[in-house]
């Protein structure tokens, strides 16, 4: 594989500034077509349909992960927001759990996964414990300072 960086949860490619960059494979489990509230067309096309929780890739694949997993519990099936971030299911704690452990496999060791989280209705610091991995740093942004930007980084083993 010659692409360096995985979005295994690319939505609309919204955070990309080159949404066809040949170096990072756009995954998601959704293909969709919508026609927003606005009139703004929604795109969910990814180039691998995927789940996150079991991605098909080889152990130490890319470089980097970008993780912007569903953060909403409580929108609408239909309304916009469900349809531009995804919604989580009932065993959220446990799919995000899954998450993380496959994006720290698909990593190479040194790796950087680069983790978004928005918390309007799941606190950071629930999400945070999903994983053993400790993060390197982060940022808080947005109006409310709800949106969470976390960088982790694959630690080699160290040698016995």
């Amino acid at each position: 594989m010659t692409a360096k960086v995985l979005d295994p949860c690319c939505g609309s490619r919204m955070m990309h500034f080159d949404r066809i960059n040949q170096n990072v494979v756009f995954g998601d489990i959704r293909t969709e077509s919508h026609i927003l509230c606005d009139g703004r067309s929604l795109e969910v096309a990814p180039d691998i349909e995927m789940d996150f929780r079991n991605m098909p890739f080889e152990d130490e694949t890319f470089h980097a992960v970008v993780f912007d997993p569903p953060h909403l519990l409580h929108a609408g099936d239909k309304s916009w927001l469900a349809l531009k971030y995804g919604k989580l299911g009932q065993d959220w704690r446990s799919d995000l759990a899954l998450g993380f452990a496959e994006c720290f496999r698909v990593l190479k060791p040194n790796g950087m996964l680069i983790f978004k989280w928005n918390e309007t209705q799941i606190k950071v610091s629930e999400i945070l414990e999903l994983t053993d991995q400790k993060p390197v740093f982060g940022h808080i942004s947005g109006k409310r300072a709800n949106t969470h930007w976390i960088t982790f980084m694959k630690m080699e083993p160290a040698d016995d």
